[in-house]
């Protein structure tokens, strides 16, 4: 486990915190990232809309590492990827800690806090 990937998001959480009416964890955070990058914004989304949400949201964080490219946009302007590579085996606390290592990328590409803001000392 890499603990300075981890003190990073807790950081990363609870600065965004504020924004919302709740505690934040890493499937929240990208529930949001998946909203955003959808774009249709605050309203009511079915079961399987969130699921697709999350799904954007991954795509969106693994493309930078050339696991995912966004493809286009679809009649009802949802957006889709194609797999470049497939994705390594890993264990889920390997999953999270890759999803969380993007989170904070794309927190910071995207301008939501400075890098910073999310230094750690050793």
């Amino acid at each position: 486990m890499d603990f300075d990937t981890e003190i990073k998001f807790q950081k990363l959480l609870k600065m965004l915190e504020p924004n919302f009416e709740m505690p934040l964890d890493l499937t929240a955070l990208l529930f949001l990232i998946g909203i955003n990058e959808v774009g249709f914004g605050h309203r009511a989304y079915t079961k399987q809309e969130k699921m697709d949400v999350l799904h954007v949201a991954i795509c969106t964080l693994l493309s930078p590492a050339g696991y995912y490219q966004f493809s286009h946009r679809d009649d009802n302007n949802w957006p889709h990827f194609e797999r470049i590579q497939s994705l390594p085996s890993l264990e889920e606390k390997e999953q999270q800690h890759v999803l969380k290592e993007s989170a904070i990328e794309y927190c910071i590409a995207n301008g939501y806090v400075d890098t910073d803001d999310l230094i750690t000392s050793a």
